[in-house]
């Protein structure tokens, strides 16, 4: 597995400039988060009672970016969820022998790649085409400062975790 480069978001820059930077900062935090560790090791659950895994978090965050960039903001009716369905709407954090760092990441880097296109063109200002069932729409700065904080939480889970796992700690 290699590790991450993770870049500190600016700390001066343009509101888009530094979005971006901090959500980009979030992703890597993530993959820093799991370098090192073995298949076996992403899958454990260290922190009892709670089934929470390293390798569910990445699967939840490809889901998440799916949802809010393809679906909500681009409008893809066709970008059904990966890992969870209407039966299992915690799918995408239940892992399996099965399930494997190569798989996920491959699949959550590919999420990401495609989030930066849909936004890519797109101002801050620009709507969502997908809506909340009550009709309201979403902003590419609100849809982003979402994801930032979705991230932000998930990295203090992760922080956890690994500590559980191994004992590494860090930012």
């Amino acid at each position: 597995m290699i590790s991450p480069e993770r870049i500190d978001p600016p700390t001066v820059a343009d509101e888009r400039t530094a979005l971006e930077g901090f959500l980009d900062y979030h992703r890597a935090t993530l993959a820093l988060k799991c370098a090192g560790l073995d298949d076996v090791r992403l899958r454990e659950a260290s922190a009892p009672p709670s089934s929470l895994t390293l390798l569910g978090l990445v699967r939840h965050m490809a889901d998440v970016e799916r949802h809010w960039f393809r679906r909500m903001l681009a409008g893809e009716t066709d970008a059904g969820p990966i890992h969870y369905s209407d039966d299992d709407l915690d799918g995408d954090f239940r892992v399996s022998e099965g399930d494997s760092w190569e798989g996920a990441f491959a699949v959550w880097q590919a999420e990401i790649d495609a989030a930066r296109e849909a936004a890519r063109g797109r101002s801050l200002d620009d709507l969502s085409v997908g809506t909340r069932k009550n009709g309201d729409r979403f902003d590419l700065r609100w849809i982003l400062l979402h994801m930032i904080e979705e991230y932000a939480r998930h990295n203090g889970h992760a922080d956890l975790i690994r500590e559980r796992i191994d004992g590494a700690t860090g930012e």
